[in-house]
């Protein structure tokens, strides 16, 4: 009998927990959710972070607050994500970014597959070559000629180590045979300001922060690195045409610390799908040359898994490492 009812006294304890989580699910959110992002504002990461994040809010009235944390290619705002609270309370949107890191540093201090819970893919954007206006080399090829007569003294700009454009960067020099010097910086914005006042040469970076300075004449775009042309720059060619088989993409994304309930992630999984098919948000993604993804919980764990094995070769070979 004593036997019986310990059993009943467990099922009753789990069948609480287990009612008390989606009671929890179901009032989420009862506060403002804080946003990691690490990279400075103005980025591929912030703008989506701040796109999505607003229009999540609005659905669950309640603020989807972004906060910049810069620092050590993302990984500061990483390991702030992964120590924080499984509550639902603070998530991150990351980056391929994150996923490149993990091959590339030796104590990140957190594991990004162990640690978080992803949410979804958001979009995929094309990097873009593109160079100052004082540089010489309007195409591919002439890129590559000035590099091969100046070994080393061209510089390209990154958002930091082991970042997609670091990744791009060096994915061209292996293909390429040359040698171009890599110039970090905190984000894509900042970056971007630097190539048009020609304090960097070139930059492979991402197309949300640099088109606004392509279509303003700021900077030149030589090529983008994807298979296809992107639409938003029908007239700029692709690496492949010069370089056969390069290609890369960015992509954004969000995820929360591994703790929290599922049924929190699933309804924020639900709310980004809906707030990536309003018009506004194609229309601004569109513009920003990115191709909005939106995929389940479980189809994105496959794809970070897929994505880490990916890099995980790209820099052996290409000899990506962080000293």
């Amino acid at each position: 009998m004593l036997k019986n009812t310990s059993v009943a006294q467990c099922a009753f304890a789990v069948t609480t927990a287990m009612l008390s989580t989606v009671v929890v699910a179901q009032t989420y959110p009862t506060k403002p959710v804080r946003i990691l992002v690490g990279f400075a504002p103005g980025g591929g990461t912030d703008i989506m972070a701040r796109s999505v994040g607003a229009k999540v809010g609005e659905s669950l009235k309640q603020q989807f607050v972004v906060e910049n944390r810069p620092g050590a290619n993302a990984n500061l705002a990483a390991k702030l994500a992964a120590d924080a609270p499984g509550d639902g309370y603070t998530l991150l949107f990351m980056s391929v970014a994150h996923i490149m890191s993990k091959p590339v540093y030796k104590n990140l201090g957190y594991d990004i597959e162990r640690d978080f819970t992803p949410i979804t893919v958001v979009s995929d954007v094309p990097n873009v070559i593109a160079s100052n206006l004082a540089l010489p080399a309007r195409t591919v090829k002439e890129l590559l000629a000035l590099a091969r007569s100046k070994p080393g003294e061209l510089t390209y700009g990154t958002s930091g180590v082991a970042s997609p454009e670091h990744f791009a960067g060096e994915m061209f020099k292996s293909m390429t045979k040359i040698n171009l010097s890599m110039v970090p910086y905190k984000g894509g914005a900042p970056l971007a300001i630097d190539l048009a006042a020609g304090h960097v040469m070139t930059s492979f970076s991402t197309m949300p922060s640099i088109i606004p300075h392509i279509r303003s004449g700021r900077v030149r775009a030589i090529a983008v690195t994807t298979e296809k042309r992107a639409a938003v720059l029908p007239e700029v060619p692709t690496v492949g045409e010069t370089v056969p088989g390069y290609t890369i993409t960015t992509w954004y994304g969000a995820v929360a610390p591994a703790k929290v309930p599922r049924e929190i992630i699933v309804r924020l999984n639900q709310e980004m799908l809906k707030a990536l098919q309003l018009p506004d948000i194609k229309e601004r993604m569109a513009s920003l040359g990115a191709d909005i993804v939106g995929s389940s919980v479980e189809a994105t764990a496959k794809f970070f898994a897929s994505e880490v094995a990916k890099y995980t070769k790209v820099a052996k070979e290409a000899n990506i490492r962080a000293d």
